[in-house]
């Protein structure tokens, strides 16, 4: 009765199942631990009549036509710019930092010398990532990088992952750049939008289909058994392909020991007054134990009186007591997980994707690209 088997309702597992189900008419069962769909893009109405995102801001930006297209089939867009202000020594400019933000901090004269040496060294409306920024030869280049790696970067980063950013994956201390011109946008991609009526709802639009099974508040291995490198499903041997896109050191019984994580205490609060600050995210690099806050009502507007803020506080992932969200990235922790890599390769029938399953951090519409591929490349 069943031909695939995905372990997890988040945006890689319903891709994948959505193809399957459409272009080969194949049944699928997708197995989820949580009590609902979409993963970490799940959102809903709070009791304010405010579309919340349970498990953070979810922004949706791509320069991808191909993603776009496929994500069309499901949802209708409103167009959205999200930026986000910085609150440094009392005051809240815009991040990345861009002229802006060194208008709004330096002195006039200052500030003009800065722009000059920017636009000279580097392409106008492109991003430098700090750490290269801090490598200039320049000394009031170098006075601003280690403005920005001090008052924005290293105190945050600490918050963020307990460690110092000399220490991390370039691919993460990019995604804190200088960006030389005056675009408040916190992202720069060609498409910028949400989802009309949010992604829960485009992703159920994804699932509705005769050949879908979804179990939710079920644990991979309530259901699935592992037995000499092949899958049984409810005691019975299941030869069809498993996509697995849940945690590969929980699949393997954490054989190669633990690989670590990022969490998040996410605490909502309800406000008493129609706004509660200027943009949808403000960060607190070095104040306060939270890193940001973000008002929802700035991102999916509704008439309300009252409005909900989401604090971050970060903490360490601890198996059973929170969510891992952000694979560590470090050489290490990537040797660890090469290690489960290698081993899963003697499964003849199970495909690895997703964050979790493939210990990488990606983006939205990276995550529904990569969800494609692996469709056209591996699902037989």
């Amino acid at each position: 009765m069943i031909d695939y088997i995905i372990v997890g309702a988040g945006l890689a597992g319903c891709v994948i199942a959505e193809r399957i189900a459409n272009t080969l008419d194949k049944k699928v069962l997708i197995i989820e631990k949580r009590n609902h769909i979409a993963g970490n893009c799940f959102d809903e109405k709070d009791e304010n009549n405010i579309l919340i995102h349970k498990y953070g801001p979810h922004l949706f930006h791509t320069n991808n036509k191909e993603v776009i297209d496929y994500l069309s089939k499901f949802t209708n867009w409103d167009i959205y710019n999200h930026e986000v202000l910085c609150f440094i020594d009392g005051q809240k400019v815009s991040i990345p930092f861009n002229f802006n933000t060194i208008s709004d901090i330096f002195p006039e004269s200052k500030a003009k010398l800065l722009e000059k040496k920017l636009l000279e060294k580097y392409e106008f409306n492109s991003k430098i990532p700090i750490l290269e920024l801090k490598k200039s030869e320049d000394e009031d280049l170098s006075f601003l990088a280690e403005y920005i790696y001090e008052k924005v970067f290293v105190n945050y980063t600490a918050k963020q992952w307990n460690m110092k950013p000399e220490d991390m994956d370039g691919a993460v201390t990019a995604r804190v750049p200088v960006f030389v011109g005056s675009d408040n946008r916190y992202f720069n991609d060609k498409y910028q939008m949400l989802p009309k009526y949010g992604y829960t709802k485009m992703i159920n639009n994804m699932l509705s289909h005769k050949n879908i099974k979804i179990m939710l508040n079920s644990d991979f291995k309530e259901v699935c058994s592992i037995k000499e490198k092949d899958f049984y499903l409810f005691g019975k041997k299941f030869d069809g392909q498993v996509i697995y896109t849940g945690q590969i050191d929980e699949l393997f019984d954490y054989k190669f020991g633990e690989l670590p994580y990022r969490s998040v205490d996410m605490k909502f609060e309800t406000i008493e007054k129609e706004y509660y600050q200027e943009k949808a995210t403000i960060n607190y690099p070095n104040n306060y134990d939270f890193t940001r806050i973000t008002e929802f009502k700035h991102i999916h507007p509704v008439n309300s009186e009252k409005t909900t803020i989401l604090k971050e506080y970060p903490q360490e992932y601890k198996i059973g007591q929170n969510t891992p969200y952000y694979p560590i990235f470090t050489e290490e922790n990537q040797e660890n997980y090469n290690k489960y890599l290698e081993y899963s390769k003697e499964f003849k029938n199970l495909v690895l994707v997703g964050r979790l399953a493939e210990y990488k951090y990606y983006d939205m519409d990276d995550i529904v690209k990569r969800a494609l591929d692996v469709f056209g490349d591996k699902i037989k």
